[in-house]
């Protein structure tokens, strides 16, 4: 059977992908998960897997980095979350890509080149192909990087949520609901965290437990306290607006 190792240091994202590849291939055995680019080649040295699918932005050594060391011990395919460029230039190297969320028609097509590599050797992620990578990261990490989906669950189920999809987040003691047109789903990461990490263009803060998609406003209104609700487009919740954030909306 063919094997592969993982490398991402968000768990979810290393589960999502097993899943998916999973079921675009049933006989690849997914044999070792690392959480970045030195646990990686610890298991490339160890297990010897056929491929290793290395995040490219990871604690430590990146994916990018971690490939160098590695060389031609393995068949090396990146998995990344950059836009049409990066696809651009992964298909000049010697190397694959996955672009996260995975998608199932994507990874078919990654599946059936793998599959002719099985019985080749492995290609070395030569220097011109690690610098092209890497003036890339450079160009790209120059500008703010915001996050482009949200990993949530929904009962047992996990969910890759555009972030513009997202109606609004509003947090309590344990857990951040996250809301679409559609359903609601639940993640662990509190709203103070979410804000350093959402373009804050498209998500405003309006409250310490509260961020709100801009483009899902439709008014704001007062209540019989006097306090500031905003509107949800199509749904009835009507989220507090903090004082702190009551300028937010001085232009409306």
């Amino acid at each position: 059977m063919p094997t592969a190792i993982i490398a991402d240091d968000e768990r979810l994202m290393r589960d999502q992908l097993r899943l998916r590849l999973g079921q675009a291939w049933p006989e690849l055995e997914i044999i070792g998960e690392a959480k970045n680019g030195d646990e990686a080649i610890e298991l490339v040295e160890q297990l010897k897997p056929d491929f290793a699918f290395l995040d490219i932005r990871m604690p430590g050594k990146t994916g990018m980095e971690a490939a160098q060391v590695i060389g031609g011990k393995t068949h090396i395919v990146f998995v990344t979350a950059y836009d049409s460029h990066a696809v651009e230039a992964f298909e000049r190297g010697a190397v694959d890509y996955v672009l996260k969320p995975p998608e199932h028609e994507r990874l078919l097509v990654t599946v059936e080149r793998l599959k002719t590599h099985l019985n080749k050797p492995a290609l070395d992620v030569n220097s011109s192909v690690t610098a092209m990578l890497s003036q890339l990261a450079e160009k790209i990490t120059a500008k703010p990087t915001y996050l482009q989906w949200i990993q949530a669950s929904i009962g047992q189920d996990l969910r890759m949520i555009p972030v513009e999809e997202i109606l609004f987040f509003r947090s309590d003691e344990k857990y951040t609901c996250v809301q679409t047109a559609k359903y609601e789903a639940l993640i662990r990461k509190p709203v103070r965290d979410l804000a350093e990490e959402l373009d804050p263009s498209l998500f405003w803060q309006i409250h310490r437990a509260t961020l709100v998609n801009v483009n899902a406003i439709e008014g704001v209104t007062r209540d019989i306290r006097g306090r500031h609700l905003v509107l949800i487009k199509g749904k009835s919740d009507k989220l507090e607006v903090s004082r702190s954030f009551l300028h937010l909306f001085k232009q409306m």
